[in-house]
């Protein structure tokens, strides 16, 4: 197996015992996580059925976790989960993919689906089995892990609130997201993982004016103090985005941080998915958190390229996402991402110097 470090573009740090490291702010820290945590593999029959009118979209998806508590177990550290709207319930209860390909194993059979609230899968209709199908589900199981590791680094949660229309024939619409829907949200999430286990942009923005301001003073809570906890980051850029901070002037009141750029008061965490971009190290030298990827669409793991992840490690982003903390089962790779020595938590080389 091919073990690329971090440490070939960075002298690593040696390695750190549990508390070493706890007076140093959140983001001088650097972490490994999942992408579409969640995620489990597309049902085969259905999968060949996609994959002969789409090859190219069908190897994109063809990949799949583990559950997340055993993604947390493992020390992973960033966690993504993908949200629809489902005001009514029942609207993605039979998934019209079922229909495509006859034999596939039941779904939803304890009639979760059935209930208002917020479901989660990658792709309506296509892709739509999961570690947890609702939202609250999901941060039940989340909730229940950090409490019985009460001791355990802070775990960043990347939201995405989807509700595009797929292009093509057969495809259900999901439910639009409205500001009473994202006050719902932010509901959710408080009450499931509790307001005492979430860092909120109120937290980080203490007494200075703006969220932007406090992030350029260095005020994210030191590691000690974040232990236990979560910081949640809504993945959503243009009316989404503006919709979420509406009323909230520098997310007052709010529970996630946003992709807001650089300016906005805003601004404290941001998504760059391309690693090699070269704003990421001049924006982390600012104080602010970055989420980039190390790879996307099962590319990087069939070529074996860790050109991204090297980068990633370089760019002194925080968060690092990977669809390849384990090698695939769904094609041959060798292709694996951690730091060096198996680990997914470190203190940011970035800030060694």
């Amino acid at each position: 197996m091919k073990f690329v470090s971090c440490a070939v573009l960075l002298l690593a740090l040696p390695l750190v015992k549990k508390q070493d490291g706890d007076d140093l702010p959140i983001n001088k820290i650097q972490v490994i996580g999942s992408h579409n945590s969640y995620k489990k593999a597309i049902d085969p029959l259905l999968f060949a059925t996609f994959a002969k009118k789409d090859s190219v979209s069908a190897s994109r998806i063809d990949y799949e976790h583990i559950g997340i508590t055993e993604q947390l177990d493992m020390g992973l550290r960033n966690l993504e989960i993908d949200s629809y709207a489902d005001s009514k319930g029942g609207k993605y209860a039979h998934p019209r993919g079922l229909d495509w390909a006859k034999g596939q194993p039941a779904y939803d059979v304890n009639k979760e689906m059935d209930a208002p609230g917020f479901k989660v899968f990658h792709i309506q209709d296509l892709d739509y089995r999961s570690d947890f199908l609702t939202l609250k589900g999901g941060l039940e199981k989340l909730r229940k892990w950090s409490l019985a590791h009460p001791d355990h680094t802070p775990i960043f949660i990347t939201m995405e609130a989807k509700d595009n229309q797929l292009k093509g024939e057969g495809f259900s619409a999901p439910e639009k997201y409205t500001p009473e829907i994202f006050d719902q949200f932010d509901q959710v999430i408080l009450n499931t993982l509790g307001k005492d286990q979430i860092i909120t942009p109120d937290v980080v923005r203490g007494k200075y004016k703006t969220l932007e301001d406090a992030v350029l003073h260095d005020n994210w809570p030191t590691l000690k103090a974040a232990r236990g906890k979560f910081l949640l980051l809504l993945d959503q850029k243009g009316e989404k985005m503006e919709m979420y901070i509406k009323g909230h002037p520098s997310l007052k009141g709010r529970t996630l941080f946003v992709n807001a750029e650089a300016g906005r008061p805003e601004a404290g965490m941001m998504i760059i998915n391309d690693a090699k971009n070269p704003a990421i190290p001049q924006l982390i030298k600012k104080g602010y958190i970055i989420r980039t990827r190390a790879d996307s669409d099962t590319e990087e793991a069939r070529r074996n390229d860790y050109s991204n992840f090297e980068a990633a490690c370089a760019s002194g982003a925080q968060i690092i996402t990977t669809d390849y903390y384990q090698k695939s089962t769904h094609f041959k790779s060798d292709y694996v991402i951690s730091f060096e020595g198996g680990k997914y938590f470190r203190l940011n080389p970035f800030f060694k110097n």
